[in-house]
């Protein structure tokens, strides 16, 4: 028999997730929504239509709505299902996600707004977070439905007057919460610098705080894809979704071949997604250039087609930056670059001809790009010594950084 999942967006009912009696995946939009004056295409991948989506052309959004490969695989024994099965996994835990998207059974209702949320004590907190690698997302958990893109480890809470609570069933949550790593030192402080940093020379940022927990620090990331909103004018205020998609969901690329190499987005791809899409292309497109430049800037070397985001309100605009910190301060970590700048994937070969050769590919003016990798580099020179922390990581990725921006103001004048 084939099982189908609702699926809404925000508190609207868009179409049905199918999984035939094959297991494979089929995706369609309701009629009550293609008639919706409003209606919008859950992804840039899915436009409006009433045929129905096979597996290779939706597996690309669905599968981004959910954990990467290896926390999936321990997701999936802790709750008893394959984890290749994306049906599955968005039965389990789709119930709080990215964006404004939510997974129902078939005929179960979507949960009022009388959210609830699970206060945590810090004595809790703590014991959740020492047991993340061995559950993450909390899954399994009576009540909690969460999913969260990516490898690393980290819980979405719900925060008010400084107390952190777990939301419950499809209760909406205003943060991300990710604890530190063992095997990467200061991983925490790192990305917290270099979130910090990429604000300090004016980069449209997610806002991130360190905080600890008995002996465990985390960094705290406000999500920009939560919102306070009133129904009525002079009425209560609710948390509210916004919806949004990464790049690769946008291009209906599966998460498994983020990496431009394995198939994954490329800076020219994301250009042209933006300039497509962007409802203010020309701010969007300097907002991706300058965000390109700064991961170069500081090395790091993650930043593919899951790390830029669409946000759909009003408008749709290139998303605030997320998940930015300095990889390149971990030698185990790859030296190769997510998405190659001007043809060239290390970043310590890349030289002012590939920022042209970017310029070229990306539709932009060689010399403003180049005046701009100069700006950027001499602006982090300045800032980067004042948001130096105690913390001895920080004082290490901040030496890195300067390095690396002064070598790029050396090439650039050859």
């Amino acid at each position: 028999m084939p099982r189908t999942l609702d699926v809404y967006l925000r508190r609207h009912l868009v179409g049905q997730l199918i999984q035939d009696e094959n297991g494979q995946l089929a995706f369609s939009y309701s009629e009550s929504w293609l008639n919706h004056a409003g209606a919008i295409p859950l992804s840039h991948s899915l436009p409006l239509r009433k045929a129905k989506f096979n597996r290779n052309e939706c597996r690309g959004f669905f599968a981004g709505v959910l954990p990467d490969e290896s926390k999936r695989e321990i997701i999936a024994k802790n709750l008893g299902i394959s984890a290749r099965n994306d049906f599955a996994m968005l039965e389990q835990i789709g119930g709080e996600c990215a964006g404004a998207v939510t997974f129902i059974p078939a005929g179960e209702r979507l949960p009022e707004r009388n959210y609830g949320y699970r206060p945590l004590t810090d004595g809790k907190l703590a014991e959740i977070l020492k047991l993340l690698p061995r559950r993450p997302l909390m899954a399994g958990e009576d009540g909690i439905r969460l999913s969260l893109a990516g490898a690393q480890d980290k819980i979405a809470v719900h925060v008010a007057n400084d107390q952190i609570s777990i939301p419950l069933g499809g209760a909406p949550s205003t943060h991300i919460l990710k604890p530190a790593i063992e095997r990467f030192e200061g991983i925490v402080f790192n990305e917290a610098f270099c979130m910090k940093l990429a604000q300090a020379i004016g980069l449209h940022t997610a806002k991130a705080e360190v905080g600890k927990v008995e002996d465990i620090d985390y960094l705290l990331v406000q999500r920009y894809d939560r919102t306070m909103l009133k129904d009525a004018p002079g009425g209560p205020e609710h948390l509210e979704r916004e919806h949004q998609e990464d790049f690769c969901q946008a291009l209906g690329i599966s998460p498994d071949n983020k990496y431009q190499n394995e198939g994954g987005p490329s800076l020219q791809q994301s250009f042209a997604l933006l300039r497509e899409l962007s409802s203010a292309p020309v701010i969007d497109l300097q907002r991706l250039l300058d965000a390109v430049i700064f991961n170069f800037l500081i090395g790091n070397h993650d930043a593919h087609g899951k790390n830029f985001s669409l946000l759909y309100g009003r408008e749709t605009r290139l998303a605030p930056l997320y998940d930015v910190l300095s990889t390149a301060y971990y030698p185990e970590l790859a030296k190769k670059m997510a998405m190659k700048i001007g043809g060239e994937y290390v970043s310590d070969k890349v030289l002012p001809k590939h920022f042209d050769q970017l310029a070229e590919e990306a539709g932009l003016a060689k010399p403003m790009v180049k005046r701009r990798v100069q700006e950027l580099a001499e602006t982090v020179l300045a800032k980067a010594p004042l948001l130096i922390t105690e913390h001895p990581v920080t004082k290490t990725v901040a030496a890195l950084i300067q390095s690396h921006c002064a070598r790029t103001l050396e090439k650039f004048k050859e």
